[in-house]
């Protein structure tokens, strides 16, 4: 495996960006070594700067459901951005995306188009704070929603706490406002709602927290957290800016049958290029301006290359049975990969076409607190096994990893050959 090019191009990388990155995993910090820079993709596979070829199962974090440079997806950018490519003006494209999306959602009336998932959610927070008039908000460790200053918090000591800011820059006034719960765990939540009664503008979750390993809660506990934000008049937000038409079209809101006041998406309705969005009812979304009190705006929102990339690509998963076989071959995989892990060294859990890789013997892992941070020591070893067998994973052992529709069943038998190959080297 040839890594020259990609080394020389990260030492040049170092002195026009910070670690030499423009978004902090991508640097290889988790599992040591340089970044692969990449040149290009398509379907289910990318090469390197210096030409090496792997199956890709980070899928750029997620939003390539149709794998890389689909055809389809390619031929309708190119003709709008024959047409143009933004004019900070309304163009039937919102419309068709829109109506795409909230007409085949039970769970939206109507939506607003952002540039990314970080802004869907720093929106959606303003909104719920303006809708209720209330200023703190709840969130769980082991949860990330973006790069947002009040979201930017770990938890502390105790079973319920403002916790502490986990980036500098973000002032202990917007901590104060933001109260940190464990996951899946009932009694934190009452204790919350009982510390701080009428002051509580909205729950915040990940309803499939997939971006500090893959925490699946169950459906009682979601429920559980519908009913008590019904009987605070607390708002209930799913950030499903990953698992938003990746488990399904309706998301997981959908997959669990439950309707939370306010919905974020990102990742797949942009086709692979910068967008976000959030959704709720016409009375919550009436607050927003021009109609309402609360401001939210971008120049780039609703961009016309972007649209019409999501018009393309959701279209495609509105196909009779394309979720179903993205789930299939995500269980060939997995139990593929599971059954030739003879010393059980770690488990391959996975929910639609999202698995993740954990080094464990639990059966299930559903708080943040279980993951074992000195396996990722482990983690490392196979990530760079992996790369030398031509499989490239998302750089960290917290990430998930993504099956999109271009993967077939000899790149996954390919994937499972060389997880059994790479064990040798972990053993």
């Amino acid at each position: 495996m040839k890594t020259t090019e990609s080394a020389q191009l990260f030492e040049k990388a170092k002195t026009y960006f910070p670690g030499g990155v423009n978004s902090p995993v991508r640097a290889f910090k988790s599992v040591g070594g340089n970044p692969l820079f990449i040149e290009r993709g398509k379907g289910s596979k990318i090469w390197d700067a210096d030409g090496n070829q792997y199956i890709d199962y980070c899928c750029s974090w997620g939003p390539l459901i149709l794998g890389h440079a689909n055809d389809k997806v390619l031929s309708a950018v190119t003709e709008t951005m024959s047409k143009g490519t933004s004019f900070g003006a309304p163009t039937r494209l919102e419309n068709q995306l829109a109506e795409l999306i909230v007409s085949n959602n039970p769970f939206v009336n109507k939506i607003r188009f952002v540039s990314s998932g970080t802004e869907a959610v720093m929106s959606a927070i303003r909104l719920a704070r303006g809708y209720t008039k209330r200023n703190k908000i709840l969130k769980f460790e082991g949860c990330y929603h973006g790069h947002v200053d009040s979201l930017l918090v770990k938890a502390g000591s105790g079973l319920v706490t403002f916790g502490n800011s986990s980036s500098a820059g973000v002032p202990e006034s917007f901590v104060s406002e933001t109260i940190t719960v464990p996951l899946n765990n009932k009694q934190a939540v009452e204790e919350a709602f009982k510390n701080y009664e009428n002051e509580i503008a909205c729950i915040i979750i990940e309803p499939v927290p997939a971006n500090n390993g893959l925490l699946l809660q169950g459906k009682n506990f979601l429920e559980y957290l519908r009913k008590i934000c019904s009987d605070n008049n607390t708002l209930l937000i799913f950030d499903e800016v990953i698992s938003g038409f990746r488990i399904s079209f309706s998301g997981a809101a959908g997959f669990y049958n439950i309707k939370p006041d306010i919905i974020t998406y990102g990742k797949i309705i942009g086709g692979g290029f910068p967008v976000g969005a959030y959704g709720a009812s016409a009375e919550i979304m009436s607050c927003i301006s021009p109609e309402g009190p609360v401001y939210q705006a971008g120049t780039l929102s609703g961009n016309p290359v972007a649209m019409r990339a999501g018009v393309a690509q959701l279209t495609e998963c509105l196909v009779p049975g394309f979720y179903a076989e993205l789930e299939a071959k995500t269980k060939h995989l997995v139990d593929g990969i599971n059954k030739i892990n003879p010393f059980k060294l770690f488990k391959l859990f996975h929910l639609g076409s999202i698995f993740w890789i954990a080094f464990t013997d639990k059966e299930a892992i559903t708080n943040a607190n279980d993951i074992d941070a000195d396996s990722m020591t482990h983690f490392k070893t196979l990530y760079h096994a992996l790369l030398e067998n031509g499989v490239y994973l998302g750089p960290s052992g917290y990430e998930v990893g993504f099956v999109s529709q271009a993967h077939d069943y000899n790149d996954l038998d390919t994937t499972i050959a060389a997880f059994e190959k790479s064990l040798r080297k972990l053993v």
